[in-house]
């Protein structure tokens, strides 16, 4: 007798998949067409994930908010799957560890600034890309310790892939360890920059503040970095593509 927990639907979702996460949407659409098929005779089996992607947050109001269909917003085991960047090979992301509401994905837009504007939420732990139609693509964050952050507005004047971290002599007196580092760590997968670094400037002066990647992806969701906003490099790789496609300097904000 087949164990309960492999019984399918009859859309082909298996029902205990902890990777897949059906939405009411996507649930009523497939039953919607289920219905359709069965009335035309028609037996194949639906591709769900297919359908609409698993990165999606969801509001439970009333009713169900239209959210778009991002390409770079799919399921989380290919948006976190090691990958090949300019010759360096990220590894896979064990998002399991990650609570899922620091995982990137849609979400109704909270911020009220423009398309095209970046915004962090220090205490949410959480950095927004503002998109058209009332949506932004929301990533988990890390932010530094208490006595190290920085907020306010600004623009990301310059981006940089795989940036070379050169540590502050404040941080070397603390650290004398990194005394190495004082002309500079180049780029790789153990810098604490991580794949990608924007650099913010406020009236044409730099802040010294970084959005940038890390490799310590368990940081996610934290107060742990020495000031600096960081993510978990598959997603600051999107984050720099979405900057980058910008026709514009891109502004931040920072509270």
């Amino acid at each position: 007798m087949r164990k309960p927990q492999d019984q399918k639907l009859s859309t082909g979702v298996l029902l205990q998949d902890p990777g897949y996460v059906v939405s009411r949407r996507a649930v009523l659409s497939g039953l919607g067409v289920m219905s359709l098929l069965g009335a035309s005779g028609c037996s194949q089996v639906l591709d769900l994930p297919s359908m609409e992607p698993a990165g999606v947050d969801r509001m439970s109001t009333g009713s169900i908010p239209p959210i778009s269909v991002d390409s770079n917003i799919t399921d989380n085991g290919t948006m976190y799957a090691s990958m090949v960047d300019n010759g360096f090979v990220i590894p896979a992301i064990p998002f399991q560890k990650i609570k899922p509401e620091f995982r990137r994905q849609i979400v109704i837009d909270p911020t009220g600034e423009a398309p095209g504007t970046i915004v962090v939420r220090l205490n949410e732990r959480y950095l927004y890309w503002v998109q058209e139609g009332g949506e932004a693509v929301r990533y988990g964050v890390g932010i530094g310790k208490a006595g190290f952050e920085w907020n306010g507005r600004a623009e990301i004047q310059y981006t940089k892939q795989w940036p070379t971290w050169t540590p502050p002599r404040e941080m070397i007196a603390r650290k004398p360890e990194l005394v190495k580092w004082t002309n500079g760590q180049p780029g790789g997968l153990d810098n604490p920059l991580g794949a990608r670094a924007h650099y913010l400037f406020k009236d044409g002066q730099d802040t010294g503040y970084r959005v940038h990647g890390s490799p310590e992806w368990w940081t996610i969701g934290t107060q742990a970095s020495s000031g600096c906003v960081r993510m978990i490099n598959q997603d600051v790789i999107d984050l720099y593509n979405r900057v980058k496609a910008s026709p514009t300097k891109v502004p931040i904000v920072v509270a």
